[in-house]
């Protein structure tokens, strides 16, 4: 590898070695903006990098806690929880027999006969 390089770069220097300063020099600084370019790049991409991993951190946490209030939820919604606190709070019963009517839904013309 060593040996490729090498005969790559003699010939590479020849021809710039022949150049003008003012060349070399704009070479040179070519080379250097473009150095400098690979290593702004890098670093940003390292900092989104690290910002996509706390934010992935984020979606876990907030995926946890979805999962926790899901389970709440359903706690809170079951019916025998409801039933409880419907007669322990605020004094509902189910109502008896005699107490429950059924009525049949109108016609189209608004009256309530029955068809």
């Amino acid at each position: 590898m060593k040996k490729d390089i090498a005969g790559i770069f003699k010939p590479v220097m020849g021809r710039v070695v022949r150049l003008s300063p003012a060349y070399q020099a704009l070479l040179l600084a070519a080379v250097m903006v473009c150095a400098l370019s690979v290593v702004t790049s890098q670093h940003k991409v390292r900092k989104l990098f690290i910002e996509l991993q706390k934010e992935k951190e984020q979606a876990q946490q907030m995926d946890v806690e979805w999962g926790r209030l899901q389970l709440e939820q359903s706690t809170w919604a079951a019916p025998a929880r409801v039933e409880g606190v419907a007669v322990q709070k605020l004094q509902m019963q189910l109502p008896k027999d005699g107490q429950v009517q059924f009525i049949r839904a109108g016609s189209n013309d608004g009256t309530n006969s029955p068809k």
